[in-house]
């Protein structure tokens, strides 16, 4: 390695005043959610109870069948009760540790809509199809968050990509860059066993990480940033690992960044760039920078950056989030990683992911994208994000992805 030039600049460290993701609406929805874990688990049971009464009594309303909508009342319960035995069972099986009063009311949302919007066309049904129809969806659906919870959120697989640069000489041997992003980490699991294994495993040349190391319920939590340091002191590359900052919001500079004190295998990357040489003609140039989400500010960091760092060797831009891809191709870098999206983390067939949390919204969700000279590969993460968000995966599994670089004539 050489060359190592990082940007001392304080203003160039410090954030926006103001943080965009704190600010959107997606994240006061998930602290609204997050109010009830400050409840008793008592009342909290109660008021779930509450809202299958509530159901109901819509469910009268809407079809004027009294016993009908007793018994709706009564089946909606024990399903909410089946996803409370969900919950309370993830930390016991080191699956998930997140808080459950919150969850169990996001949970509630998706049944109580089915319920309703059922209840909506009962009248129109023949027979008891209502009630087959309402015990379907429910079933549906609780088969949906066990799959969610407990196996898809391990199905961590390592994508294989190939890209093409021509600022690689022609005959020189490939580079490989495995990338990882959004480990979200609560406690260790199984799932961030697997992390190593599959990093040692693809033999890459280095590694680039591309932020939101911790979850956000345990972005202060000692023992979690304890272990997410143990985690980053086990990878390990012939030309060496890189890493970039994530989400204000998740990746706390307070607590986040003295994680990378003194770890000696890890170079953090603070709106800085640096050359690694590999030898027999094998360079590139690692450029990373913090992310804010505040677009023009990010942009006009990236154009400093760019301006920096060496232009005659092939360009590999570690950002965060893909928001800045109309600018990474002007510039005319080479390959740009990044995740923040987690591919929406819950996708249905037909409509896609539900939620992007980018300001591009779904223009980059996850996946390869070229515009220009520059690659796009947008991962879709590791981990899990925190507070009310359920810690739930559906037809987005996770990844890491492993990127070939070839010389393009």
């Amino acid at each position: 390695m050489q060359n190592t030039t990082l940007t001392k600049e304080s203003h160039e460290l410090n954030e926006p005043t103001i943080d965009i993701l704190e600010e959107g609406w997606l994240h006061k929805v998930m602290l609204l959610f997050h109010l009830p874990t400050r409840l008793p688990g008592v009342l909290v049971v109660g008021l779930v109870l509450v809202v299958a009464i509530l159901a109901g009594a819509g469910w009268w309303l809407l079809t004027g069948d009294k016993a009908l909508a007793e018994l709706i009342a009564i089946l909606l319960a024990l399903f909410m009760a089946a996803d409370l035995t969900l919950l309370l069972s993830l930390p016991q099986q080191n699956i998930s540790f997140g808080p459950w009063k919150a969850q169990l009311f996001v949970l509630a949302l998706p049944r109580l809509a089915a319920t309703l919007g059922l209840a909506s066309v009962a009248t129109l049904l023949p027979g008891n199809w209502p009630l087959w129809l309402f015990l379907g969806a429910q079933v549906m659906g609780t088969a949906a968050f066990i799959r969610g919870y407990i196996f898809e959120p391990f199905k961590l697989k390592l994508t294989a990509v190939m890209t093409f640069t021509d600022r690689l000489p022609l005959g020189t041997e490939p580079i490989k860059v495995l990338h990882i992003s959004d480990l979200h980490v609560e406690h260790l699991t199984e799932r961030e066993a697997q992390v190593l294994e599959l990093a040692r495993e693809a033999k890459p040349d280095l590694i680039v990480i591309s932020g939101d190391y911790v979850n956000l319920s345990y972005n202060r939590d000692p023992e979690t940033l304890k272990q997410v340091r143990q985690l980053l002191s086990q990878l390990s590359a012939p030309h060496g690992v890189f890493a970039t900052l994530g989400s204000p919001p998740v990746d706390l500079r307070e607590t986040v960044v003295p994680i990378f004190d003194d770890l000696w295998n890890v170079t953090l990357l603070r709106h800085g760039w640096q050359e690694v040489n590999m030898g027999n003609g094998r360079s590139l140039t690692v450029m990373g920078m913090d992310c804010s989400h505040d677009l023009p500010v990010d942009a006009g960091r990236l154009a400093r950056l760019v301006a920096a760092a060496p232009s005659d060797l092939p360009q590999l831009l570690v950002y965060h989030s893909p928001e800045l891809m109309p600018e990474a191709s002007e510039h005319g870098i080479d390959l740009y990683m990044c995740g923040h999206t987690h591919g929406g983390q819950v996708r249905l067939p037909i409509i896609g992911p539900i939620f992007t949390s980018s300001q591009l919204g779904r223009r980059f969700v996850m996946g390869l994208y070229r515009i220009g000279r520059t690659t796009l590969y947008v991962s879709r993460g590791i981990g899990l994000e925190g507070l009310s968000a359920p810690r739930v995966r559906f037809l987005c599994p996770p990844e890491m992805t492993l990127i070939t670089i070839m010389p393009n004539g």
